[in-house]
C-alpha cells in the first residue's frame, strides 16, 4: 500500500468522521444544558437532523473515495495484469484493495473522532469560561460518536471495493500491453448503462413537472418533485461518464486556440472515466449546497410576501429563517469541502500516472511552462464545469421542491426561483481558488521530472 495515494482518502475519512463526531458531540452538549428543561424527546430530534447532514457528508465522502480507489486501480493495469499472469485471482485482488480500504477507513476514521472530541471539549471550556454555557457538568465523550466512526470506517472500505471493479475486467494478457482507459467513443456504446440513466433522468424530469404543477393545489407535490428529484439525479451520476465529458468540452472552447488550452480540453474525451471521477463528488457537494440554499431563499421570500403577516410577525420570521438557513447550509457545505479534497488529489493522481506522456510532450518540445499551463488550464476546467453544472441543478431542484411544498399555500402560482446571490458569489470565489489550489502540487510535479527519466518510467 502506498501512502502517497491514500493520502486524500485519509483526509476524506476524518473530514465525515470528525463532522459527524462533531455534530453528536454538539447535540450532546445542548442536551446536558436544556437536559432539566426538556427530556428525551429533545434529544431524539437533535440527533436525527444531525444524522441527515452526517449521512449527505457519508455519502459525498463515499462518491470521493470510490473515485479515487477507481482512479488509484486504473493506475495499476499493469501491475495487475502481471500478478494475473503468475497466479493471482480476481477475487486476491480485490480482497488487497479491500483491505487498503478498510485501513484507510480506520486510519482516516480515527484521526477525525479525535480531533472532533479535542475541538467539541476544547470550545464547551472556552463558551463556559467566557459565561456562554452554563457552568456545569458536560460529558466528555457522548456513546453515540462510534456510530459515526463505524460508519465511515464501512462506508470506505465499501467504497474501496466498488473503486476496485476495474480489477474483474483486466485480464493477464493486457500484461503485454499498455495500460489505458475507454475512451469517449467506447463510453457512448455502454448502451445498457446508457439507457438506464437516460430512463433514469427523462423520468425524473416528468416528476419533477408534475410535483411542481400538483404543489400548485397540494403540498404533497413536494413528494413526487422529491423523487424526481432523486431520479433524475441518479440518472446524471451514472450517465456521467458521457455527461461530464461533453460538459467539460464545452468549457474547454473558453481556454483559446493554444497548444496547451486544446491539450486539456481533448484531455476530457482522451480521458472521460479519469475526468468523471475527478469531478463529479463537486458537481454532487456543489448540487446540495445551491439546492437546500435556493429552496431556502424562496421558502423565506414566499413567507415574506405573505401579507397575512403583520410587521413584526415578518421581521421575526426573517430572522429566524435567516439564522437557520444559515446554520444549516454551512453545515451541508461541508459536503463541498470533501468533494474539492476528492478533486485535488484525482488531478494529482492523474498527473502522476502521465508521466511517460509528460515526458514525451516535453521531448516534442513542450516547455515547462506550457506544460505547467496545460495542467491549471485542466483543473480550471474541471472546476468551472463542476460548478457550472452544480449550480444549474441546484436551482432547478431547489426551485421546485420550494415550489411544489408552497405553490398551494402562496397564491397557486408559479414564483421565480430566489437565488441567494451571496452564496453563488462563494461559490464562484472558492471554486476559483480550488482552480489555483488543485492545479499546485500536480503542475510542479509534471515540471520537476526530466523528459528522459520521464520517458523511462512504466
Amino acid at each position: 500500500m502506498n501512502p502517497r495515494e491514500h493520502t486524500s482518502s485519509i483526509v476524506v475519512s476524518a473530514l465525515s468522521s470528525f463532522f459527524g463526531v462533531s455534530l453528536i458531540q454538539a447535540t450532546g452538549l445542548i442536551t446536558d444544558v436544556v437536559g432539566p428543561m426538556g427530556d428525551g424527546a429533545i434529544q431524539l430530534a437533535l440527533v436525527t437532523v444531525a444524522g441527515v447532514f452526517i449521512l449527505l457528508a457519508m455519502y459525498t465522502g463515499a462518491v470521493v473515495t470510490a473515485n479515487t480507489f477507481g482512479t488509484i486501480v486504473a493506475g495499476r493495469v499493469r501491475t495487475i495484469a502481471l500478478m494475473r499472469l503468475v497466479g493471482a485471482s480476481t477475487r486476491q485482488l480485490r480482497a488487497s484493495i479491500g483491505r487498503e480500504g478498510l485501513v484507510v477507513g480506520a486510519v482516516g476514521s480515527l484521526i477525525g473522532a479525535v480531533l472532533a472530541l479535542v475541538t467539541t471539549n476544547g470550545a464547551a471550556r472556552y463558551f463556559v469560561s467566557t459565561g456562554d454555557l452554563p457552568d456545569i457538568a458536560y460529558r466528555l465523550i457522548d456513546p453515540l460518536v462510534i456510530l459515526p466512526v463505524v460508519a465511515v470506517v464501512v462506508t470506505t472500505w465499501s467504497a474501496s471495493l466498488v473503486g476496485s471493479r476495474k480489477v474483474l475486467s483486466v485480464t493477464p494478457i493486457q500484461a503485454t500491453a499498455s495500460a489505458g482507459e475507454p475512451d469517449f467513443s467506447e463510453n457512448r456504446r455502454r448502451t445498457g448503462r446508457n439507457v438506464i440513466a437516460l430512463l433514469l433522468i427523462a423520468s425524473g424530469v416528468v416528476l419533477l413537472v408534475v410535483g411542481v404543477v400538483v404543489g400548485l393545489v397540494s403540498p404533497l407535490g413536494m413528494f413526487i418533485a422529491f423523487f424526481g428529484g432523486v431520479g433524475s439525479f441518479t440518472g446524471i451520476i451514472l450517465g456521467a461518464h458521457v455527461v461530464m465529458p461533453l460538459v467539460l468540452k464545452a468549457v474547454g472552447a473558453l481556454f483559446g486556440r493554444g497548444a496547451a488550452g486544446r491539450l486539456a480540453a481533448l484531455n476530457a474525451l482522451r480521458y472521460p472515466a479519469r475526468s468523471t471521477r475527478a469531478t463529479i463528488g463537486l458537481v454532487i457537494g456543489v448540487t446540495l449546497v445551491m439546492t437546500f440554499t435556493v429552496a431556502a431563499a424562496s421558502y423565506q421570500q414566499m413567507i415574506l410576501d405573505d401579507t397575512g403577516l403583520d410587521a413584526d410577525q415578518l421581521a421575526e420570521a426573517n430572522q429566524v429563517l435567516g439564522v437557520t438557513f444559515g446554520v444549516l447550509s454551512a453545515l451541508i457545505g461541508f459536503s463541498a469541502v470533501i468533494a474539492a479534497v476528492g478533486l485535488v488529489n484525482n488531478l494529482s493522481l492523474g498527473v502522476l500516472q502521465r508521466t511517460r506522456e509528460l515526458g514525451l510532450l516535453r521531448a516534442l518540445g513542450f516547455t515547462s511552462r506550457q506544460v505547467r499551463r496545460m495542467i491549471v488550464a485542466e483543473s480550471a476546467q474541471m472546476v468551472i464545469a463542476s460548478v457550472g453544472l452544480g449550480l444549474g441543478l441546484g436551482v432547478l431542484y431547489g426551485w421546485a421542491g420550494a415550489q411544489s411544498l408552497l405553490g398551494s399555500i402562496f397564491g397557486s402560482e408559479l414564483v421565480a426561483p430566489s437565488v441567494p446571490w451571496q452564496v453563488v458569489v462563494g461559490i464562484v470565489g472558492g471554486a476559483a481558488v480550488l482552480a489555483v489550489v488543485a492545479s499546485l502540487a500536480p503542475s510542479r510535479r509534471a515540471t520537476s521530472v526530466s523528459p528522459v527519466r520521464a520517458l523511462q518510467t512504466l
